[in-house]
This record gives C-alpha cells, sequence and structure tokens, in this order.
C-alpha cells in the first residue's frame, strides 16, 4: 500500500506535467543552494523548477500519458516545469548552464512531444514568442502596403496612358480624322 504522503507528491507532479507547456529535466549535481536559487529566478515567472524524486516523477508522468522521458531518470533529477513561454525558460537554463557546467540538461517535453538535450538548446536560441509575432505583424503590413501601392498604380497608369492617347491625338490635329461632312443644302 502506498504512503498518503508519495500519493500525493505523485498527483501533485502529474498535475505539474498536465498543465505545464513543457518540462525540462535537468541534473544539478553539484550546485550549491544559492546557485539553485539563481537558476529559479532565471527561469523566468512561468516556471517552477522542482528538484524531484526520480520514482515518483517517472510514475507522474506515466500517469500524465509521458512515456518518452522514462530514460532521463537517472542522476538526482529537477524538472523545469514551464507554463508560459518555453523559449524564455530554455534562454535561462541554456544561459544558467554555460555559466554553472555543473547543470546538465537531460531532455525533456514539449506540448507532448519528447525533445533531446540538443533540441532544448535550438529551443533556446529562438526569438521569443513577442518578437516572432512583431515581425509577422510586421510582414503582413509590409504586404498590404505593397498591395495597396499596386492597387493605387493600376488606376493612376490607366489615367497616364488615357491621358497621353489624348495629347497625341491633339498633336495629329484633324491630320488623321475625317472632316465633318458639310450638309447637304
Amino acid at each position: 500500500m502506498a504512503r498518503p504522503d508519495k500519493a500525493a507528491a505523485v498527483a501533485e507532479l502529474t498535475d505539474q506535467f498536465r498543465s505545464s507547456n513543457a518540462a525540462v529535466l535537468t541534473e544539478y549535481r553539484g550546485l550549491t543552494v544559492a546557485q539553485l536559487k539563481q537558476l529559479r529566478r532565471s527561469l523566468g515567472e512561468n516556471a517552477q523548477y522542482a528538484v524531484v524524486k526520480n520514482t515518483l516523477t517517472k510514475i507522474a508522468a506515466n500517469e500524465a500519458g509521458i512515456d518518452s522521458l522514462d530514460d532521463l531518470f537517472t542522476g538526482p533529477t529537477a524538472v523545469a516545469f514551464v507554463t508560459g513561454d518555453p523559449v524564455e525558460s530554455a534562454k535561462g537554463l541554456r544561459d544558467f548552464a554555460k555559466d554553472n557546467p555543473n547543470l546538465i540538461i537531460k531532455g525533456g517535453v514539449l506540448d507532448g512531444r519528447a525533445l533531446s538535450a540538443d533540441e532544448i538548446k535550438k529551443l533556446a536560441d529562438l526569438e521569443s514568442r513577442e518578437v516572432l509575432l512583431s515581425k509577422l505583424a510586421g510582414a503582413f503590413k509590409g504586404k498590404q502596403t505593397q498591395a495597396a501601392q499596386v492597387f493605387q498604380a493600376l488606376p493612376s497608369k490607366f489615367v497616364r496612358t488615357a491621358e497621353a492617347l489624348r495629347a497625341k491625338k491633339e498633336e495629329q490635329g484633324g491630320a488623321g480624322t475625317p472632316a465633318p461632312a458639310e450638309a447637304a443644302e
């Protein structure tokens, strides 16, 4: 029979796996308490970094429908549960790991898809969601401006062409046009 405290821990971890957009598993061996506190701050407000027991976390991940992380639950493990922008948290982990080589990113999961450590580092190289949306909006605005210019160019080109034809006819004068016939008396 499972102890109530362990069952509660599994239930809490299962809820965290289900409610988060991403979860990143790390090995924190050799980091001090002060460094872990600094790491938690560097992850941003939308991430929670928790030192976990491997067996309980493995059970919780499986209950949440995530079985691709089973091989990563070895050694001292901590999980960053990300509820906001996963790029921000991945950048925080990557930057902290550069300064503190004792932090090892093992892998993770993003929206139900397993990620390797290299894929998490690539995720960290992406620009934030806000920057990408701003660039997309700028591209749309640019395309709209180009379309408006094209639509304005067509009528003005037609007017210029019509004006050129009218001027050419005036230049030729009556030479090319027959004289009106006089009415017979």
